[in-house]
């Protein structure tokens, strides 16, 4: 059965906070200029605010919560599509954002 309403707060601890306010800042530099990404500034931006907010739980809204679900999953993509071509310093660093995407990812977006 379906749930009707679906609860878009998160509880992120503090690296959790800190790792998802990098990635914010980082998709909002690739998409800044870009008119045709405003939509998605505008989603980062409203989270990124509600990460520096340090309010508890970070109440996200729908829209808020598809775009940083789905960025976070195509960067993991791109990751380990990169991971695989790279040696062994860059493996390790990428290696280590994987996982820390991944344990987001796993703990707070998938039901």
């Amino acid at each position: 059965m379906k749930k009707l309403f679906t609860n878009y707060n998160f509880d992120f601890d503090k690296n959790e906070r800190k790792l998802l306010a990098t990635f914010c800042k980082q998709t909002l530099k690739q998409t800044e200029g870009d008119s045709k990404f405003f939509a998605e500034s505008k989603a980062f931006n409203s989270i990124l605010d509600k990460l520096k907010s340090n309010s508890d739980p970070v109440k996200l809204t729908k829209d808020e919560r598809i775009r940083l679900e789905h960025q976070l999953s195509e960067n993991v993509k791109f990751l380990k599509k990169e991971s695989g071509k790279s040696w062994f310093i860059k493996k390790f660093f990428y290696r280590s954002m994987i996982k820390q995407y991944d344990n987001i990812l796993n703990k707070h977006f998938k039901n």
